[in-house]
Protein backbone atom coordinates (compact mmCIF):
# COMPACT_ATOMS: atom_id res chain seq x y z
CA UNK A 1 0.00 0.00 0.00
CA UNK A 2 0.92 3.76 -0.62
CA UNK A 3 -0.22 6.52 0.27
CA UNK A 4 0.21 10.20 -1.23
CA UNK A 5 -0.99 13.43 -1.12
CA UNK A 6 -1.89 15.23 -3.93
CA UNK A 7 -2.38 19.07 -4.27
CA UNK A 8 -5.81 19.21 -5.76
CA UNK A 9 -7.02 22.84 -7.00
CA UNK A 10 -10.41 23.73 -8.11
CA UNK A 11 -12.62 22.40 -4.83
CA UNK A 12 -14.54 25.12 -3.02
CA UNK A 13 -17.79 23.24 -1.77
CA UNK A 14 -18.75 20.02 0.35
CA UNK A 15 -20.18 18.90 -3.25
CA UNK A 16 -16.52 18.83 -4.68
CA UNK A 17 -15.10 17.09 -1.28
CA UNK A 18 -18.11 13.97 -2.37
CA UNK A 19 -17.20 14.06 -5.75
CA UNK A 20 -13.21 13.20 -5.40
CA UNK A 21 -13.81 11.23 -2.40
CA UNK A 22 -16.76 9.41 -4.28
CA UNK A 23 -15.12 8.69 -7.38
CA UNK A 24 -11.59 7.93 -6.18
CA UNK A 25 -13.12 5.73 -3.76
CA UNK A 26 -14.41 3.66 -6.55
CA UNK A 27 -11.09 3.04 -8.08
CA UNK A 28 -10.38 -0.75 -7.50
CA UNK A 29 -7.45 -0.68 -4.98
CA UNK A 30 -8.00 2.56 -3.34
CA UNK A 31 -8.59 1.95 0.10
CA UNK A 32 -8.84 5.06 1.49
CA UNK A 33 -9.41 8.81 0.27
CA UNK A 34 -9.56 12.33 2.65
CA UNK A 35 -10.25 15.67 1.15
CA UNK A 36 -8.89 18.29 3.12
CA UNK A 37 -10.59 21.16 1.62
CA UNK A 38 -9.13 23.84 3.15
CA UNK A 39 -5.40 22.94 2.54
CA UNK A 40 -6.56 21.80 -0.97
CA UNK A 41 -5.15 18.67 -0.34
CA UNK A 42 -6.41 14.95 -0.99
CA UNK A 43 -4.95 12.02 1.02
CA UNK A 44 -5.15 8.96 -0.89
CA UNK A 45 -3.98 5.34 0.44
CA UNK A 46 -3.86 2.63 -3.18
CA UNK A 47 -2.39 -0.68 -3.47
CA UNK A 48 0.06 0.33 -6.54
CA UNK A 49 -0.12 -3.41 -8.13
CA UNK A 50 -4.19 -2.68 -9.05
CA UNK A 51 -4.26 1.09 -9.51
CA UNK A 52 -1.53 3.73 -10.59
CA UNK A 53 -1.05 7.36 -9.47
CA UNK A 54 -1.80 8.67 -13.02
CA UNK A 55 -4.99 6.94 -12.98
CA UNK A 56 -6.00 8.11 -9.40
CA UNK A 57 -5.04 11.85 -10.76
CA UNK A 58 -7.29 11.19 -14.07
CA UNK A 59 -9.68 10.31 -11.72
CA UNK A 60 -9.63 13.36 -10.16
CA UNK A 61 -9.44 16.09 -13.41
CA UNK A 62 -12.42 13.95 -14.57
CA UNK A 63 -14.38 15.31 -12.12
CA UNK A 64 -13.36 18.78 -12.75
CA UNK A 65 -10.37 19.87 -10.90
CA UNK A 66 -6.88 20.34 -11.35
CA UNK A 67 -4.13 18.05 -9.32
CA UNK A 68 -1.24 20.24 -8.84
CA UNK A 69 2.96 19.08 -9.15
Amino acid sequence: MQTVTLNVHGMSCGHCVKAVENSVGELAGVTEVKVHLEDKKVDVTFDEATVTLDQIKETIDDQGYDVVE
